[in-house]
């Protein structure tokens, strides 16, 4: 996977910081249930975005991300500029076509503006949630030439999930839920840590003593909740673990 200091290194950091700053505001915020703040993040990612497809159809990067005065317009304008030789139909099209759905959402939902027909939601949260870590998984893509799947997980290991279930401490991490089954713990813990944990360390965190592996882990492995490498030492959680955990654990204590 690409180490994430190393991500999108050929823009200029001051684009790239603002970019992934804007990009962990959007999914932090969702994961908190703050629909209107992960709104309202989304606006300034368009415009970071923009400014950065901009930079690469022209071939010049502004200095820092601008916003234009008709934004709209401005994503359809580069539809006409001429061909580039990487990621062109990216560039030009499909990214600047996405922009204009999440930027209106952000001006026209009663986020960015009061007076909206749609109070902030976590309906519209998901889908920019989810817009904007394609547009994210599509510059990476672009920029490093590697496939969609390698894109998707270095865009996923950008944003460590947060909830106050956890609590860590000289480097161990609790589940503060006793009565939380220990699978469920696993799963909140992997969910948190998206480029996954050493098995051992899990082990540790949820106080398992013996057959960890075989209760626990492969059970959970079976279900497609977690995926274990060969030797079964490394474990990350899966997209039916996520939607597990989002959906049905944390609503339970939360």
């Amino acid at each position: 996977m690409i180490d994430a200091s190393k991500l999108l290194a050929n823009l200029p950091l001051e684009l790239r910081d603002p970019l992934v700053e804007e990009y962990r505001g959007i999914a932090t915020a969702y994961l908190e249930g703050r629909w209107k703040l992960s709104s309202l993040d989304a606006g300034r990612f368009c415009e970071v975005v923009y400014t950065i497809l901009d930079g690469a159809v022209s071939g010049k990067f502004a200095t820092s991300p601008t916003k234009p005065a008709r934004f709209v317009d401005a994503c359809r304008a580069l539809e006409s500029k001429a061909p580039i030789a990487v990621g062109d139909r990216s560039i030009r099209i499909l990214i600047p076509r996405v922009l204009p759905g999440m930027y209106d959402i952000r001006n026209n939902r009663n986020v960015g503006h009061v007076g909206g027909d749609v109070v902030a939601n976590k309906m519209d949260a998901a889908f920019l949630r989810d817009a904007s870590t394609w547009v994210m998984a599509e510059l990476v893509r672009v920029f490093h030439g590697v496939s969609t799947a390698v894109a998707q997980d270095a865009v996923d290991a950008l944003v460590e999930r947060s909830h106050p279930l956890i609590w860590e401490h000289e480097g161990k991490r609790r589940v503060l839920a006793p009565s939380m089954k220990t699978k469920d713990k696993i799963l909140v813990l992997l969910h948190a840590s998206p480029s996954g944990a050493l098995t051992s360390d899990l082990q540790v965190w949820v106080k398992y003593k013996s057959k960890f592996r075989e209760q626990i882990l492969e059970p959970l492995a079976a279900d497609l909740l977690v995926e274990l490498n060969s030797a079964a030492t490394h474990a990350v959680i899966t997209p039916l673990g996520i939607r597990r955990v989002e959906e049905s654990i944390l609503t339970q204590y939360t």
